[in-house]
């Protein structure tokens, strides 16, 4: 059973770190993958709306390819895992997170651009865009690439593994459906 780690509502950065070694430590050994890896705990920003993690895990090794096929699906489960592992409440899912490779901060960069270009989109045309089902980590990076964007808004439809961004310009009558 794991420890707590979350302490008055916050993520204890040192608790989750050492919670992850021993769960990265048992999985790896157990599906004798060849990687290392290592924790970094960011300091305390006291920001609300965070949008990067708190406890970063970074892989590397001979199978650290393995990990980035099938857009990373393998690198997202072990995360999705890690995280039921910590017993974190959904609003705390963000605050852990798995990389190798720098395939984050490539998604993350790929994920905004697409917005940034389906916002442009939208000011032309005036009609909604629709992006495909996705992850809520991803969502968020978009509705945050484009909360300050102007002639948009943007909105989640839709229902779990279907859940997807829309985006609508900002003065739509369009009616939203959840």
């Amino acid at each position: 059973m794991t420890a707590s780690v979350v302490r008055d509502g916050q993520l204890d950065r040192e608790a989750a770190a050492g919670e992850l070694r021993r769960y990265l430590d048992t999985i790896l050994r157990l599906a004798r993958f060849h990687l290392s890896y290592h924790v970094d705990i960011a300091p305390q920003s006291g920001d609300e709306d965070l949008e990067t993690a708190e406890v970063v895990v970074h892989f590397d090794g001979p199978d650290k390819t393995v990990l980035m096929e099938r857009n990373g699906d393998l690198l997202k489960a072990l995360e999705h895992i890690a995280v039921r592992w910590l017993r974190l409440d959904p609003q705390l899912h963000n605050r852990v997170c798995f990389d190798c490779g720098n395939f984050r901060a490539s998604r993350i960069a790929e994920l905004r651009l697409s917005a940034e270009v389906a916002a442009e989109r939208v000011r032309q045309t005036r009609e909604p865009f629709r992006f495909q089902p996705m992850a809520a980590r991803e969502r968020r990076i978009i509705h945050l690439a484009l909360k300050d964007q102007p002639g948009v808004r943007t909105t989640s439809e839709g229902v779990g593994d279907m859940r997807q961004v829309v985006i609508f310009p900002a003065d739509s009558e369009i009616k939203e459906t959840s």
